[in-house]
């Protein structure tokens, strides 16, 4: 009985931790402790567990970069300047940062800290985080040349296991078919926006394939969010959450 009412004081107390970034935060128990999701906005995050910082795409049009915390592991998606920026980067990095990226991005970027580069279907641990790099691109979006927004092969999208939690990260994608191939996702952070993305119809095909216990749009823009509640309505397993991620 004892042991029950010192954890839930634990619980109570993390998350009552005052957010002191001015961004919206959400606590999510883990087995090996709480993970800490803070929500800078557009496709960018930031994580805290078991005293590591854990950085998405960070994009300094969206934050001060020199007042969040220095970063252990940054992961980026892919090269377009809002997901790959240098100078966010460079706010956040420190002497043991490692920055994980693609190909392409390394192209664009040679970062001169550690770096692991990450190819669609690689895997490996890291910092006790389980990586799997999955492919991000789109079937329909494309330029006047015909070229797609996010070729295939280019960007990643990460699934991290963190404390026996399934974390996907889409990254800049539309509902490609290896979607259905995403098992046992816990929660899953998909992208909303045209012309680079995806509709709500999309992503609620998306999110259906993926099948997460929670769903966050992030990067949606000026997409009416409600149109994506509306749709997967009859899926109530899926529990969907909003949070400003313009």
């Amino acid at each position: 009985m004892k042991k029950n009412i010192i954890s839930t004081v634990l619980i109570c107390l993390i998350i009552a931790v005052p957010n002191i970034y001015s961004m919206q935060l959400d606590t999510i128990k883990t087995a090996k402790g709480y993970l800490i999701i803070h929500f800078v906005g557009h496709g960018s995050l930031f994580f805290e567990y078991q005293n590591k910082i854990i950085h998405i795409d960070p994009y300094s049009r969206l934050a001060d970069y020199s007042t969040l915390p220095k970063a252990d592991l940054i992961f980026i998606t892919h090269s377009h300047q809002d997901h790959l920026d240098t100078v966010a980067i460079s706010k956040i990095e420190k002497n043991n940062t490692t920055l994980i990226y693609t190909k392409a991005c390394k192209k664009v970027y040679n970062y001169k800290g550690k770096s692991i580069v990450m190819e669609n279907g690689n895997r490996q641990d890291i910092m006790d985080i389980n990586v799997e790099a999955v492919p991000a691109y789109n079937l329909v979006g494309k330029r006047p040349d015909g070229q797609a927004f996010h070729p295939k092969g280019e960007g990643n999208g990460y699934i991290l296991t963190i404390g026996g939690k399934r974390i996907y990260i889409a990254g800049d994608t539309e509902n490609i078919p290896e979607m259905k191939t995403f098992k046992n996702i816990d929660i899953a952070f998909i992208p909303m926006n045209l012309p680079y993305t995806m509709t709500p119809e999309q992503m609620s095909d998306a999110a259906i394939m993926v099948h997460p216990k929670v769903l966050y749009p992030y990067h949606y823009g000026n997409t009416d969010v409600s149109k994506l509640t509306d749709i997967l309505k009859p899926h109530k397993e899926i529990e969907i959450r909003i949070r400003e991620m313009k």
